[in-house]
């Protein structure tokens, strides 16, 4: 395992951070997707058609379950850079099970994608700032959507240093 020392100036907790080394190029995501139990199809929807955009998650599909194995849920997917990722089905929310934190390009998305949610009905966990129980440069803000899941709007400046 590699181990990669942070700058003394940050918390303890954030101080060492170990990591597999796999071979995985930086920036590449390891989680294809995600199916997020909403109790309103329609009603999350609209919420994520409006907020997702403002982070570059522009594309939706529509996944008819009969095509799929017995049993399998209509899906309504969100993606970008040709992958879906991020699919809602309907059924009885459990909204305590789930936090979702979607990657921004800069601190200013934060912001925006964070107005967003709550223009769109999304209640105030906390406003955009630096997360510094995590690390400084950790910038982020959180709500939670219709359904009472807690999405986070994130920017680690670290992952997106040229």
């Amino acid at each position: 395992m590699a181990r990669l020392q942070a700058q003394e100036n940050q918390p303890i907790r954030a101080r060492t951070i170990w990591m597999a080394s796999a071979n995985i190029p930086p920036g590449d995501v390891m989680l294809d997707h995600i199916f997020l139990t909403v109790s309103d199809i329609h009603r999350s929807l609209v919420f994520y058609e409006r907020v997702l955009p403002v982070l570059g998650i522009t594309a939706r599909l529509d996944y008819d379950g009969e095509a799929g194995p017995a049993g399998h849920p209509d899906l309504k997917g969100f993606g970008a850079r040709g992958r879906m990722f991020f699919w809602l089905r309907e059924g009885a929310a459990a909204p305590g099970a789930v936090h979702v934190g979607f990657v921004a390009g800069s601190e200013a998305m934060v912001r925006a994608a964070y107005a967003e949610a709550l223009a769109a009905g999304a209640s105030e966990i906390h406003a955009p700032g630096p997360q510094l129980h995590y690390d400084p440069r950790y910038f982020a803000a959180q709500v939670a959507d219709p359904d009472g899941y807690s999405l986070e709007f994130v920017f680690k400046s670290w992952q997106h240093e040229s």
